[in-house]
């Protein structure tokens, strides 16, 4: 439940060591959030910047790639630090296209992760957010989803889907005191596209956060960062799909 300020008081973040996922951690933390949840896998995660903020960590093992432990992961979680208030699932692999382009099953096996897992654990997390009457599920989406290109479309494709999951869950939980924020950075400059080429209107795991928090703030339910991706995709929406397969990898 939020604490008599208003401000977040406990977080689960499912993907412990993400980048992005940390960075929002850490600004909900500095604003008054007690209680944080790392779920990592082999229960493996950095608490000692949290810790020195002041928060409360308990961290959890957590495997995205098995999702008949997700409910029980979020039982637990919600049994650790009471209620949640805000859930945060940032785990994935970006993966290469020429690797699944030559080997099929490790395209299958990402995806599932990809996709699957977040499908697993948001279903979890929104039926427990129903159970409490509140609490934000933040859906890490992606500009790759709105429009799969052929660089990625392996990865793109895995985040169409996850968009959609999210739009839909958002409806369902519609009028139960929960809810769903789907984010949609652009390129985010990091550890997981190191040595890739930044694409335009890249961002960092900073410029995320602050997004994601800006949104818990204002009741958004779908963010874009930066903001002017929004209009640039209105446009790439309408592209002709001859001019869209040429655009540069």
């Amino acid at each position: 439940m939020r604490n008599a300020l208003g401000s977040v008081d406990t977080v689960l973040l499912l993907g412990g060591r993400s980048e992005i996922g940390l960075a929002i951690v850490e600004r909900l933390v500095r604003r008054g959030a007690r209680r944080v949840v790392l779920a990592a896998r082999g229960a493996s995660a950095p608490v000692e910047v949290l810790e020195r903020l002041g928060a409360e960590v308990h961290v959890l093992d957590f495997d995205a790639a098995r999702p008949e432990t997700h409910a029980a992961l979020i039982e637990e979680a919600a049994a650790t630090v009471g209620d949640l208030d805000v859930v945060i699932p940032a785990f994935g692999v970006l993966g290469s296209q020429a690797v699944y382009d030559a080997d099929p099953v490790a395209a299958a096996c990402d995806v599932a992760v990809n996709f699957g897992g977040h499908v697993s654990i948001g279903l979890a997390a929104a039926r427990r957010l129903r159970e409490q009457g509140h609490g934000t599920l933040v859906v890490l989406s992606s500009v790759a989803g709105v429009r799969v290109r052929k660089a990625n479309f392996v990865y793109g494709s895995a985040k169409a889907g996850l968009d959609g999951f999210a739009q839909g869950l958002a409806d369902a939980l519609h009028g139960s005191g929960a809810r769903v924020v789907v984010v949609r950075p652009g390129f985010v400059i990091g550890r997981m596209t190191r040595g890739m080429t930044p694409a335009p209107m890249s961002v960092t795991a900073a410029e995320v956060a602050d997004g994601v928090v800006e949104a818990l703030d204002t009741r958004k339910v779908t963010v874009w960062v930066p903001a002017r991706l929004r209009l640039a995709f209105a446009v790439m929406r309408l592209l002709p799909r001859p001019i869209w397969r040429r655009l540069p990898r």
